[in-house]
């Protein structure tokens, strides 16, 4: 297994993880949902693929400020560009795991249906660029980190205003975190 960079001893308690996912509809009439932010303790139920929930709990609450929105897409920049995922577990079947608790109300969740620039910006490394072709005058656009903090900032502020009398319920029957000593 590849050794991990050391992490931080203090775990931020709230923290968010914020990932992409299909879109889905949730009734008739209803805006896509295509990303999804929940509670980092979230990935401490059961229902979510153990041990990997638990590892990525801990590598998400590390070093974190409160209230932070950590994208799935800063996990992988910061685990080597997705090269060290392994040693921490299967993103993917955590948060399909996740995004299954979110639907059948197992947790609750801020559900975005971010337009594809935003979306795009979240699902790329902190400091990446995306790149769109404007058809009204024949140029590509680059979008970099600048752009992506300006849309963390406005979910951000989504997630405010949701969580200001009260935070977002992880589930219920969570699995102890991982420990660590000082």
């Amino acid at each position: 297994m590849p050794e991990l960079e050391p992490i931080p001893a203090a775990r931020t308690a709230k923290v968010y993880l914020l990932f992409a996912h299909e879109p889905y509809y949730p009734g008739p009439g209803t805006q896509e949902i295509n990303t999804t932010v929940v509670a980092s303790n979230s990935l401490l139920q059961p229902q979510v693929q153990q041990p990997d929930g638990v590892r990525i709990h801990d590598r998400l609450t590390q070093g974190r400020q409160q209230g932070e929105i950590v994208p799935l897409a800063t996990l992988t920049h910061e685990l080597n560009g997705g090269a060290d995922w392994p040693a921490v577990g299967d993103w993917e079947a955590v948060t399909a795991d996740l995004l299954q608790l979110v639907r059948s109300g197992h947790c609750d969740a801020l559900s975005l249906g971010l337009p594809e620039i935003a979306r795009a910006l979240v699902c790329a490394g902190p400091n990446s660029h995306v790149r769109a072709y404007g058809a009204a005058n024949g140029d590509f656009i680059t979008y970099g980190p600048t752009d992506r903090t300006a849309v963390l900032d406005e979910i951000d502020a989504y997630l405010t205003n949701l969580v200001a009398e009260q935070d977002l319920w992880p589930g219920g029957g969570l699995i102890a975190p991982l420990t660590r000593f000082a």
